[in-house]
């Protein structure tokens, strides 16, 4: 069966719901498959793509996670798509607070999620800066990669009027749906393999939703995490947080300590053995287990 056939009256509805007039997206478009939503949409917002355009792949061969890994999941068992935005009302110093935002509009979008007959919700939490993790084992089942990348003519904002030319930012964003267990990689889970059983369209219909709230607070807030509630709803649903840690740092260096806070600009402090504080805006985290 072609990927997204069996679905495809869920995904026209979404796709009624979720764009304007009704709903809060510029754009939904569904392709069966591509080498990457992430490539697709920069290309697009070079060519003036509007503000919240949404780009959804049924298969993705050419994915990109953070530090160039791959992304890859099987036709129709994965939800990979990628998002445009044009927040000219956030300063860019404050841009780095978007995958953070996408990573809480993940946990926030599944955290009521239940498997049938269940009284429990699915555990969901973050690990800093994005990763979603699942279940008591706290496994990765979702990945995302945030881009700067030049905006084009600048495009429709999402409140209807001109976005200034200059750079746009692209959001991607990998959920492991339908995926087997014996199909996942070491480490990774998947709604289905917490048992939880819900269609890609309807998964895609959940984060879009809260997206564009979280997104709606952020840019009210001129890029302020905290005055929009970002920041405390992050620090609410980061697992990573009062951990001991292993950071590894740009230029392969390791930093060691216990994860003491998300800071104002979404960087993760850590306090090393000694005491002393060392603030992070970019790093690979592992959680260290206990001896």
């Amino acid at each position: 069966m072609i990927p997204g056939v069996k679905d495809a009256a869920a995904w026209k509805a979404l796709q009624t719901t979720a764009v304007g007039p009704t709903g809060p997206w510029a754009r939904l478009d569904v392709v069966d498959a591509t080498g990457s939503t992430n490539a697709d949409l920069a290309a697009a917002a070079a060519a003036g793509a509007p503000d919240r355009t949404v780009l959804v792949a049924h298969h993705q061969t050419a994915g990109r996670g953070r530090r160039e890994r791959t992304w890859e999941s099987g036709p129709a068992e994965g939800l990979t798509f990628s998002v445009l935005l044009r927040p000219t009302e956030v300063p860019p110093a404050q841009w780095g607070w978007a995958p953070l935002l996408a990573g809480l509009a993940l946990v926030v979008a599944m955290e009521d999620y239940r498997a049938p007959a269940s009284v429990a919700t699915l555990e969901a939490a973050l690990k800093w800066p994005n990763d979603l993790l699942l279940g008591p084992d706290q496994r990765k089942g979702a990945g995302i990669l945030s881009e700067v990348v030049p905006g084009g003519p600048g495009g429709e904002r999402s409140d209807g009027g001109s976005a200034q030319p200059g750079n746009a930012l692209v959001v991607g964003i990998g959920i492991n749906v339908s995926t087997p267990e014996a199909e996942l990689p070491e480490g990774g889970t998947s709604l289905l393999a917490q048992s939880v059983r819900r269609s890609r369209p309807d998964v895609l219909g959940d984060v879009l939703a809260v997206f564009a709230s979280l997104d709606d607070d952020w840019r009210a807030a001129r890029g302020d995490a905290g005055r929009a509630g970002l920041l405390s709803g992050y620090r609410q649903r980061c697992a990573t947080l009062g951990r001991e840690v292993r950071v590894v740092l740009p230029g392969d260096r390791e930093l060691v300590g216990t994860a003491d806070d998300v800071d104002d600009d979404g960087r993760l402090v850590v306090r090393e053995p000694g005491g002393a504080l060392t603030t992070v805006a970019a790093g690979d985290v592992v959680h260290v287990r206990p001896a």
